[in-house]
């Protein structure tokens, strides 16, 4: 068994087109119907404001498949502390022999979700997107944009996040990292009403975003809403998106946005959802129109962690890096 570290990850493992590639080939995989995927476990804890998920799929035809536990503790920050953790799992598809553990305190969940919304924006936002509106001004509101830069060239952040000096101190560190101005602004209505493009990344429990903000050509990919009880956008906002796209569509009806749709009435189980996987495999088109509205639910998936869990392990084996311990199976006998 190999053990790596998060500072091995983080050193040899980078959020970048490889990384955002190999999630768009899990995606197109799912669509395709090779991946096995079981539905995501979650405990939660309410009295400390936090979750825990175990997510995995199987993807037909890899040697080996992630089970991640992975955990959300929103109240971190007040300790200095990052609200995501976690770890993963690699298990051999011929033996189920445990092959590797990733102990990568959450950084593969936060490179695979950024990639996941990077994969978003390539299909569903304009290409001359200018002006890139966040919410939230944690580390996902980070890789987000890290990720966005990559495959948009846009110009300029704007965020808002309810803990302004959190706010302030993104604005400083994104504007040197990207090289751009990044202004905060006094609410979630400027970010909307000004933004070509707008990332969610908040675990709210009412809606922060409303309807009556959106605007001809906006794009927004919604990620924060990954619990029953989480919902960052106005149920009317999916009513009024020309194209809405889930992640999975059973499970954000389960968890996410859509969820919130369904159980008001507002859309039904035959209104017009497609899925990310069908826009990476090319079997439907995402933005049609300059003109449009789009949004994204993305709930975060399986098959998300095993393809950036197996693209980490190869990164780790090519470079000989981690620590290898021997795992040797014992049988008894009478």
């Amino acid at each position: 068994m190999r053990i790596v570290t998060e500072q091995e990850l983080k050193e040899y493992v980078h959020l970048n087109l490889e990384a955002i590639s190999v999630v768009e080939e899990g995606f197109t995989k799912l669509a395709n119907n090779e991946v096995e995927m079981p539905p995501i476990m979650r405990v939660d804890i309410h009295d400390q404001n936090g979750e825990v998920d175990v997510k995995t799929a199987y993807v037909k035809g890899k040697d080996m498949f992630a089970i991640k536990v992975s955990s959300g503790f929103f109240n971190n920050f007040k300790l200095g502390l990052p609200s995501g953790n976690g770890l993963m799992m690699l298990i051999s598809t011929q033996t189920g022999i445990p092959q590797a553990l990733l102990l990568d305190n959450g950084y593969l969940t936060e490179v695979r979700t950024a990639a996941a919304g990077a994969i978003a924006a390539k299909y569903l936002s304009r290409e001359d997107t200018k002006t890139v509106g966040v919410i939230g001004a944690g580390s996902q509101a980070r890789f987000q944009v890290r990720a966005l830069k990559l495959v948009r060239n846009f110009k300029k952040i704007l965020v808002y996040s309810r803990g302004m000096d959190r706010a302030k101190k993104y604005a400083e560190d994104m504007a040197v990292e990207l090289g751009i101005e990044v202004e905060v602004v006094d609410s979630a209505e400027q970010v909307v009403r000004n933004s070509d493009l707008v990332i969610t990344t908040t675990p709210a429990k009412e809606p922060t975003i409303k309807a009556d903000w959106l605007h001809p050509g906006l794009h927004i990919t919604a990620m924060g809403s990954d619990a029953e009880h989480k919902q960052e956008l106005e149920a009317e906002v999916l009513v009024r998106a020309d194209k809405l796209v889930c992640d999975t569509i059973s499970q954000c009806a389960r968890l996410g946005e859509l969820h919130h749709a369904l159980d008001s009435g507002v859309l039904t189980n035959d209104s017009s959802i497609v899925e990310l996987g069908q826009l990476t495999s090319k079997k439907l088109s995402g933005r049609e129109n300059e003109e449009h509205i789009t949004v994204c639910d993305l709930t975060g998936t399986g098959v998300q962690d095993t393809a950036i869990a197996l693209f980490a392990y190869k990164e780790m084996v090519e470079r000989n890096v981690g620590l290898t311990v021997e795992n040797k199976t014992v049988s008894l006998k009478n």
